[in-house]
């Protein structure tokens, strides 16, 4: 046995990974596990499929130490050498340098040999024996405890492989649980492409869904690798199978799940893989905002990755990943809507979210899904707005609005974002939007009911009645207006601008703000023409009156906070008792 030194100018290496490298000790079995699968794909490409392929792991705990074995290609004494002792031998200064004053996202994945000494993340000591598939190599033994001293000699492997024994420390004793690595072995490695087993026992992974064709996948399939992924979910509406050779490589299957009150657009679940080996479930920069809801899962060797593999680096590659995805999603869309559009109604409103936000964020998105954004109209059809044919589109945010009867054809834009997607549409296409109680559009009066006369102070009948019922509510604008329909005593119309500006804010940043207000009365009702025969002999009940039909108005346009249902229920209470004392 002889002992020497890592080559490196350090004293300080180990320490510096274990600080600046990974940020998460359970990386280490990650980090071992990928290198064994490494060694396994080298001896398969080398001979075949000759002799066994596996990744073993044992728990010694009394002992205190966890070995990690393959069957893999192993390593001659040169190539321990050259590929454990010497940590980076491409660059170990250079990582020195980079390490001392940098934090873990310099894009450097890949150009140091250092997923080996992620182990000293847990160990106080680290033994390899291995031994190379090479004929009539001898076995090599090496052992470092951390410090920049090594000892390497005669190995006592029997059989092709490696085996890693970790030491571990006082601090990490959690590892040495079965229960921990295998959690750790279910989160890390469930897709690798070998056999491995955890003391004796098959951990039980198998290949991903995505490797497989397309075309030779079943909903069955796609329906259990979506319930192996999210097991407490619901099934998904339908999903995206991504398989993409040039310019980059990329599997996976993206699913639209059913939307619910909990969702949490901040949460990311779509799991990052690289080479089927759990990267992390943070896709924030390959998928752009409005595709977070999806759920599924993402493998791209091509994936650039900080240097412990913990996360991507935003790159040009991932900007040109993000587009690939985004145009798959809406080609996706695009074509359930031509080619069943039953299905694609009924999942609207699990989809609605994603194509709006879309629309609103993306430029290029937009132009793909601009003729799929549908929308439900009064006679209870669903379709894009036909901005061709008309320069005017009358909306409602509710389905239930009294004023609803009014007009002859009214869409439902009732998502909390629908606001911003009015604008949006307003900006690109030709027409305008108009809220129905947003104006009081000429359409709805009849002008040959008006009464017009005027009296010996020149007011017209409708203009006293106006005048009572401001007096009676105070702090808003009254109008008497002659409708065409008789069903409604009033309305109240909010300054569209204003409102938009109000939704906005509310939207955005939490905020109530107030908006312009217009009591439309209809002159034409029963309760309007009872106000105007009683103010000047009952005034008191002709108020309560008026302040009865103002209330009625914003509740049923649904105007009234939760703080103010107490006073409306006190007044609605008042006025019945004023009509029961008018039939006594």
């Amino acid at each position: 046995m002889r002992h020497n030194t890592l080559s490196i100018h350090s004293e300080n290496i180990l320490p510096i990974i274990k600080k600046w490298l990974y940020s998460d000790k359970d990386i280490f079995l990650r980090e071992l596990v990928s290198n064994a699968c490494d060694a396994l794909n080298k001896v398969r490409i080398a001979l075949g499929d000759e002799g066994e392929f596996k990744i073993s792991i044992a728990i010694d705990k009394p002992g205190k130490t966890i070995t990690l074995s393959d069957t893999g290609i192993g390593m001659s004494e040169e190539e321990v050498e050259k590929y454990i002792a010497q940590i980076a031998f491409s660059g170990a200064e250079e990582f020195m340098e980079k390490y001392k004053s940098q934090t873990e996202k310099d894009p450097i994945i890949g150009h140091f040999g250092l997923g080996f000494y992620s182990a000293y993340m847990v160990a106080s000591k680290v033994e390899l024996d291995s031994l190379s598939y090479l004929p009539h190599s001898e076995p090599v033994f090496w052992s470092c405890d951390g410090s920049s001293s090594y000892s390497i000699g005669a190995g006592k492997r029997a059989a092709r492989g490696t085996s890693i024994t970790l030491h571990i420390d006082d601090e990490s004793v959690e590892y040495l649980e079965e229960s921990k690595l295998k959690e750790l072995l279910n989160r890390y490695c469930a897709f690798m492409p070998f056999p491995i087993e955890l003391n004796g026992k098959p951990l039980g992974n198998e290949a991903p869904l995505w490797l497989k064709s397309p075309a030779d996948c079943t909903d069955k399939e796609y329906l259990s690798f979506y319930r192996k992924l999210f097991p407490m979910d619901p099934e998904p509406i339908f999903w995206i199978h991504l398989n993409v050779d040039y310019p980059f490589h990329l599997q996976g299957i993206l699913y639209f799940p059913k939307m619910h009150r909990r969702f949490d657009a901040n949460e990311s679940t779509i799991q990052l893989f690289c080479n089927r080996v759990f990267v992390s479930s943070n896709c924030k920069d390959i998928l752009p905002d409005y595709l977070m809801m999806l759920k599924g899962a993402i493998d791209s060797p091509d994936i650039p990755l900080n240097v412990s593999r913990s996360y991507l680096q935003v790159d040009k590659k991932v900007k040109q990943l993000s587009a690939h995805i985004s145009k798959k999603v809406s080609d996706r869309l695009a074509q359930l809507y031509k080619n069943d559009r039953q299905s694609f109604i009924d999942a609207w409103p699990d989809l609605e979210m994603i194509v709006k936000l879309g629309i609103l964020q993306d430029e290029k998105f937009y132009d793909r899904v601009k003729d799929i954004l549908i929308w439900k109209n009064t006679q209870g059809e669903w379709g894009p707005i036909d901005s061709e044919s008309k320069k005017k589109v009358f909306y409602s945010t509710t389905e239930h609005s009294p004023l609803i009867k009014l007009y002859k054809t009214v869409i439902f834009a009732t998502s909390p974002i629908d606001t911003a997607i009015i604008q949006f549409l307003e900006d690109k296409l030709s027409l305008s939007f108009q809220r129905i109680d947003g104006a009081l559009d000429e359409s709805l009066l009849d002008p040959d009911k008006e009464k017009t006369v005027l009296d010996a102070e020149g007011k017209t009948e409708p203009g006293r009645v106006a005048e009572f019922i401001r007096k009676s509510i105070g702090n808003i604008e009254v109008e008497a207006k002659s409708l065409a329909s008789n069903e409604l005593p009033a309305l109240v119309i909010f300054d569209e601008n204003q409102r938009r500006f109000r939704d906005y804010i509310h939207l955005t940043q939490g905020k109530k703000g107030d908006t312009k207000k217009t009591f439309v009365v209809n002159t034409n009702h029963k309760l309007i023409q009872t106000i105007s025969r009683l103010y000047n002999k009952q005034p008191e009940a002709a108020a309560s009156l008026a302040k009865g039909i103002y209330d009625l108005s914003l509740l049923s346009q649904k105007e009234v906070g939760p703080d103010d249902l107490g006073s409306i229920v006190a007044r609605q209470t008042d006025l019945l008792e004023k009509i029961s004392a008018l039939i006594d």
